[in-house]
């Protein structure tokens, strides 16, 4: 089997074995290719390089511009690979095993203040018409549940039949979770409901999404949703350049945290299959957890 047969197995592996999604999959496929083309030009290829071809690769992606997390996925993606190929028995060596990454440091998440998710909830709302219940609906529905753009540019109506306390959500790895709804996201729904008509592309009154939208996708876009939302931050006073679709996730689980939750929840209620990704919360969430420190600890000095 070539090089790139195996490139068809580990992919096929990883979307049947470890039921990867269709963007983690593309994203792999991309990063294999680009190590497949560089090796290429140096005379080799994926099935035959060393591991003196494979630490050139690592280098060169320091010294392409590449953002750090981009070059650390493409260093992972071709180390998966190797062990897959090994484990297979195409090959008795593991050329990329010998290459240590370079530590990574890990940014903090940006953070809206409460009174700014206020803002930009009473901004979208204050769009005219159908346009700001909808853009309303969206911005309460991620913060009150911590959504991706994703998982919520791809709920259904039947999601929120019957005026659900909570919404079953399909997230990364098909895995499904249980993400819950305050009663402001359920009156935004509600109200949102009445004007979904209005979005509907002609003749398709059977579109089964939540955010029905007249484009090929037949349904609101994350890229869509995150120009509206954009228009929404401008609108609030708050900097664009501050304000996603992600954004609005890390303030739901900021804002938990500051009121007391338990990390092990939010990292449920986020979906994160390790704690340590939702632990970056915790950094961002200084001020909660000192006064829990300095309030509950049995040595903290008495006031």
């Amino acid at each position: 089997m070539s090089g790139g047969g195996w490139t068809e197995a580990f992919l096929e592996m990883m979307a049947v074995e470890r039921a990867a999604a269709r963007n983690t999959l593309t994203a792999y496929a991309r990063d294999l290719a680009d190590a497949e083309a560089f090796l290429r030009a140096r005379g080799t290829d994926l099935a035959r390089a060393g591991a003196s071809e494979i630490e050139s690769y690592f280098a060169a992606l320091g010294e392409r511009g590449l953002s750090p997390a981009t070059a650390a996925r493409r260093r992972a993606a071709l180390r998966q690979f190797y062990r897959f190929v090994l484990g297979e028995g195409w090959r008795t060596d593991d050329p990329s095993r010998r290459v240590d990454a370079p530590r990574q440091g890990r940014p903090l998440p940006k953070v809206l203040s409460r009174a700014e998710v206020d803002g930009l909830i009473a901004a979208a709302g204050a769009r005219d018409g159908a346009q700001g219940l909808r853009l309303a609906c969206m911005v309460e529905l991620v913060y009150a549940s911590g959504l991706r753009v994703s998982e919520l540019t791809g709920l259904t109506l039947a999601a929120v039949a019957r005026d659900p306390a909570y919404l079953i959500v399909r997230g990364k790895g098909g895995k499904e979770r249980l993400a819950p709804l305050n009663a402001a996201a359920r009156t935004a729904i509600k109200v949102y409901l009445e004007v979904r008509p209005a979005f509907l592309p002609a003749g398709d009154k059977a579109n089964a999404w939540l955010f029905p939208s007249r484009g090929k996708a037949r349904r609101l876009t994350p890229r869509r949703f995150a120009q509206l939302l954009d228009e929404a931050a401008a609108g609030a006073g708050v900097d664009p350049a501050r304000v996603s679709p992600h954004v609005l996730r890390h303030a739901f689980a900021t804002h938990l945290l500051d009121g007391g939750a338990d990390l092990r929840v939010v990292q449920t209620l986020l979906g994160h299959a390790d704690i340590t990704t939702t632990q970056i919360y915790t950094h961002v969430a200084g001020d909660r957890l000192r006064e829990v420190v300095e309030t509950k600890h049995p040595l903290a000095r008495k006031s």
